[in-house]
């Protein structure tokens, strides 16, 4: 399974919100390039990069922490946040991601992002499903549709989506445990799916745990920065 740590950026400064409030910001280290190289040196491949600047204005705004991180480390690096437009797009992955993230756009716009999945390439792409009561929210949590995650992914399956990440919005930055039936349920009925859990994870039982269910993947974020999981610790598991 892999690990896949994750900076968010505000003002290109490492923080942490809790359940997406910007008003529950932390800033955990104002230099990005440094915790990325802290994150390969322990021997982890990927990163998830999270332009909160750009997620709340609609357009990328930290692309040039982006174009550094990509340029100055080895690091598999996915990245979201403000991608609503070709042009975003082209700019992320000409910044040297190997993934854009894409989250309400899938939902909103369903069609647009169809066309760009087969102008680039599905695989170029990680989906984001953000959920709430097994139904996906948007808009930085504030709304939830009445789309059920289940039919959300089937739909892009079928498109040619390959890897998804989920992150249950009553979790995230908590630290109390990422959802552990609903991605059950998510990895029992999409077993041929690349699956990522995000949000919760406090430590490393949980990680077990996710394996155990059948995640092929694990963001974290906040368990890092506040040392309730240890650089060190995952540079022994590695990819378990």
């Amino acid at each position: 399974m892999e690990i896949i740590p994750a900076i968010d950026i505000i003002d290109g400064k490492c923080v942490r919100l809790t359940q997406g409030d910007y008003a529950q910001q932390k800033i955990y280290n104002e230099r990005p390039l440094e915790v990325a190289r802290a994150f390969e040196d322990a021997g982890l491949q990927r990163l998830h990069l999270v332009d909160l600047d750009g997620a709340k204005a609609g357009a990328v705004r930290n692309w040039k922490v982006l174009e550094t991180l990509a340029g100055k480390t080895g690091l598999v690096i996915d990245f979201g946040g403000g991608i609503k437009k070709t042009e975003d797009l082209d700019i992320v992955f000409n910044s040297g991601a190997a993934l854009a993230t894409i989250g309400s756009m899938a939902v909103k716009q369903p069609e647009e992002f169809a066309g760009w999945m087969t102008e680039y390439g599905a695989e170029r792409f990680l989906l984001g499903a953000d959920v709430k009561d097994e139904k996906i929210a948007v808009s930085g949590w504030l709304e939830t549709t009445d789309k059920w995650i289940y039919d959300f992914i089937e739909e892009y399956l079928q498109r040619g989506i390959r890897q998804v990440f989920c992150t249950d919005v009553s979790k995230d930055g908590l630290l109390q445990g990422p959802s552990l039936a609903l991605y059950k349920n998510i990895t029992g009925k999409f077993p041929q799916l690349h699956f990522i859990a995000s949000g919760g994870v406090s430590g490393l039982d949980d990680v077990y745990r996710l394996e155990e269910i059948g995640c092929k993947g694990v963001i974290i974020g906040k368990a890092i920065y506040e040392g309730r999981i240890t650089l060190q610790e995952l540079s022994k598991i590695g990819q378990i």
